[in-house]
């Protein structure tokens, strides 16, 4: 199917054209009929299968029609809630992109930057706003927003709202738009609280599925490496003297180790910056466009600054710590590979991960390949002993741990590391081993 079949006019199927896009992806192809016909949708589907695009599309062109009240000429018609301040950012972008041939104004409104030039803004008048729930509250609190006009609420990333701990927010958000209004839910995993909260808010939604979050992309090459936590640093320098590697994000479970990380690779002189919660937000804007644009080579981020990162044929990404939630494993390694491109999510696995390891291969129902052939291996065997010689003192996923459902994505051939010998495949959960089953890719770029 090309976009010419999705009955878009003719202003949007020039701005796809000019962004290269020729097929939808899955979520779009099903999605955006859906929302043109005006009902309510419930879309599951990871970072990376290409949900912006399949609610801002139909959006534009249903706003897109003239309004006969003039009255609310000014009057916010969409609304867009989203977790963090980097993918209400790459939203509104989406907007712009797509939108460029319609009259049609859209803003998006964060956090930890002065509020001036937003209210300025949605003084002159905003069909479409792009919001955090923090930044949102606060001006509606002021009397900058009213949402009594809303016609489409979209709730984004509903999980990474639960984990952040934004679902009462959402909920207060949720009081104050008219009940009559179409809603599009989108949530990369399901948990009960999500659900419930679908029901709530949904009214006979069709739901799209796309890509479990039990599955990882089939073009994907994983690899783990076991390293006592010490050596870990080490062993990253090792596989960044590939130069084959020129770009690689790079996950931690926390701030500090992702500002300790960059401290060391710029000490022998990779080029790194980190991107995180304590980052102002132009300094986070600063690393991502770095990134983007190569200047900056390894991007170390935490999963909450991450989600959202959309970075074009990125090659790798290194979980220089595996992740506490074994959801998030299969979002970190889906920032690459995207719109049909191979990529390589290397992992590192010390001691006190081995249980995280564990839940993981059971998840994705696959054992990870283990590559030995590195200066700092150790064996799962010498693995499992140091595990053991250590203090029981609690469960690991209460330490240092982030969210459920984040995601960042890598790829590419490390030093030492290849396909050949040298990896080996421990039964860890003692899983079948099953290919691993990605979503249908698709030639086109239409995954922003």
């Amino acid at each position: 199917m090309l976009f010419e079949e999705l009955n878009l006019i003719e202003p949007i199927l020039k701005a796809l054209q000019t962004e290269g896009y020729t097929q939808p992806t899955p979520i779009q192809e099903q999605s955006i009929p859906t929302i043109l016909q005006g009902r309510d949708l419930l879309g599951c589907a990871q970072t990376g299968t290409g949900k912006t695009a399949a609610f801002a599309i139909p959006m534009l062109q249903l706003l897109s029609k003239p309004h006969t009240n003039t009255k609310v000429h000014k009057a916010i018609k969409a609304l867009v809630l989203t977790p963090t301040r980097e993918l209400a950012i790459q939203i509104e972008e989406s907007f712009k992109a797509y939108g460029k041939n319609l009259p049609i104004r859209h803003l998006v409104i964060f956090g930890g930057v002065g509020q001036k030039a937003q209210t300025d803004a949605l003084h002159r008048g905003v069909d479409i706003l792009v919001a955090t729930p923090g930044r949102l509250l606060d001006l509606m609190n002021q009397g900058f927003i009213n949402l009594r006009d809303i016609e489409i609420f979209v709730l984004d990333e509903a999980d990474r709202m639960l984990d952040m701990g934004f679902i009462h927010d959402v909920k207060k958000v949720i009081t104050k738009l008219p009940v009559k209004r179409q809603t599009l839910f989108f949530s990369a995993t399901m948990p009960q609280e999500i659900q419930k909260l679908a029901d709530t808010i949904l009214t006979s939604p069709l739901k799209v599925e796309v890509t479990p979050v039990s599955s990882t992309a089939e073009k994907i090459k994983q690899e783990m490496y076991f390293v006592t936590k010490n050596d870990k640093k080490n062993l990253l320098i090792h596989i960044l003297q590939d130069k084959t590697i020129e770009t690689a994000l790079v996950f931690t479970r926390t701030k500090h180790g992702a500002d300790r990380i960059v401290k060391d690779l710029i000490k022998v002189g990779i080029k790194a910056e980190a991107i995180h919660g304590n980052k102002s937000q132009n300094a986070r804007q600063r690393a991502l466009t770095n990134f983007k644009a190569k200047a900056t080579r390894i991007l170390v981020a935490t999963d909450i600054a991450a989600r959202g990162i959309d970075v074009d044929e990125l090659a790798h990404v290194i979980n220089y710590e595996l992740p506490n939630i074994p959801e998030t494993y299969v979002h970190r390694i889906g920032r690459t590979g995207r719109a049909g491109l191979s990529g390589t999510a290397l992992s590192f696995c010390d001691a006190d991960e081995k249980d995280f390891l564990k839940d993981i291969e059971k998840l994705i129902a696959l054992k990870i390949p283990v590559t030995e052939d590195h200066p700092y291996a150790m064996s799962w065997q010498s693995l499992m002993s140091a595990a053991a010689e250590k203090p029981k003192g609690g469960n690991p996923r209460g330490q240092g741990g982030n969210s459920r459902g984040q995601g960042s994505r890598g790829n590419g051939k490390p030093a030492g590391g290849g396909q050949g010998g040298g990896q080996r495949e421990p039964n860890l959960s003692g899983a079948k081993r099953t290919p691993s089953s990605g979503s249908r890719r698709w030639s086109s770029k239409g995954s922003k």
